[in-house]
């Protein structure tokens, strides 16, 4: 009984400290949301899908020209391959993403009425969306609470001993478990926006750090404050 009693503080120890943490990053980004533009949930659903292996500045700077062109799925599913690549080019991989937007698009005029679902099962049956892409999608157009672990995110966690955890299922799961899942959503943008902008994957800017007291990761990174202050950045384009 006393070891079970240790334990269930320890994870009360551990939900404290998180929940004090993002109260702190809220605090320190005050303007922390999704950085990339959209106007419509079909236009977030296509934003991030392109923006896989590139950056939400790149994306931002295709999709007003790819929207003009393309505004819905109905205008995407019948767009030419050869155009939509051209587009998309800049954002990388565009080959394979033109296959995943042209896609989706055929999808979501076939079985949805060309509209977005609101449901996570209806989103990652779309082609080229994953649980990541949907739970981006749900959070940002539809205000359903969920996890987005992307890189930022497992990094920025696994640092402050949220998780243990290498695959964004399970870092889904145990981060989840401490927080109330109306906060899921803004604590995503709160930890991503950290990540991006000190906690970065070298040379983390440590001495700069708003919660560097409650982080046991301190110290892999630049401790000395005028040093680390010129550490922090806004994300690249």
């Amino acid at each position: 009984m006393a070891q079970r009693n240790s334990v269930d503080e320890q994870a009360g120890d551990v939900r404290r400290r998180a929940q004090q943490v993002n109260q702190i990053l809220a605090a320190t980004y005050p303007e922390a949301r999704c950085e990339l533009d959209f106007t419509t949930p079909f236009e977030l659903l296509v934003a991030t899908v392109l923006s896989a292996q590139s950056t939400d500045k790149r994306v931002n700077q295709v999709t007003p020209v790819l929207f003009q062109r393309f505004p819905d799925a109905w205008a995407m599913a019948a767009a030419g391959q050869a155009e939509l690549e051209e587009i998309i080019r800049p954002t990388g991989f565009f080959r394979a993403k033109t296959e995943s937007l042209l896609g989706l698009s055929r999808r979501l005029v076939e079985d949805f009425d060309g509209e977005v679902p609101s449901t996570l099962q209806d989103l990652v049956s779309l082609p080229g969306v994953g649980r990541k892409t949907a739970n981006v999608v749900l959070g940002n157009a539809f205000g359903v609470p969920g996890i987005t672990p992307d890189t930022h995110f497992m990094r920025v966690t696994r640092r402050l001993g949220w998780t243990t955890a290498s695959r964004p299922d399970p870092v889904e799961r145990e981060v989840g478990e401490l927080f109330d899942p109306a906060d899921w959503v803004q604590l995503c943008h709160n930890v991503i926006w950290h990540g991006r902008r000190r906690c970065h994957a070298r040379r983390p800017a440590c001495g700069a750090c708003p919660v560097a007291s409650l982080c046991p990761a301190y110290g892999e990174g630049e401790t000395d404050a005028a040093k680390a202050a010129k550490l922090v950045r806004e994300p690249r384009g």
